[in-house]
């Protein structure tokens, strides 16, 4: 095969393209992926403080003391199967308080240190 007809072959240009913008595309993809999780794992904590909050003040059958709020909280916490470590509770000037703070390990393919989140409720007593 000549030089000027090499360079006029055209055969495997698709496969060389993809092989180049794939990579990106699949990394686009996976962070996306990767940001709905981070996003429900934040709402599922805080769903879970604020249900535990209200429940250590309105339901005391449910909820009468510290270690029931915390088990409370994780049943609360939108379908994520957290420890009941997440959570502590505490009475403050508020009323009930309940916080939660969780390590989220964010693309864990990239080895990336986990990102920490946090939420917090307080309902008036």
């Amino acid at each position: 095969m000549t030089l000027a007809a090499l360079r006029q072959d055209n055969r495997g240009t698709t496969a060389l393209e993809f092989a180049l913008t794939a990579p990106v595309f699949f990394l686009f993809i996976f962070g996306i992926i990767e940001f709905g999780l981070l996003f429900w794992t934040q709402l599922g904590l805080q769903h879970g403080t604020e249900m535990a909050a209200r429940c250590a003040t309105v339901n005391s059958t449910l909820c009468p003391n510290g270690n029931a709020i915390t088990n409370y909280a994780a049943q609360q916490a939108f379908g994520l199967t957290l420890p009941t470590q997440t959570f502590t509770y505490a009475a403050s000037a508020c009323g009930n308080q309940v916080s939660a703070s969780y390590a989220f390990q964010f693309m864990q393919f990239l080895n990336v240190s986990p990102i920490v989140l946090t939420a917090q409720a307080c309902f008036p007593s």
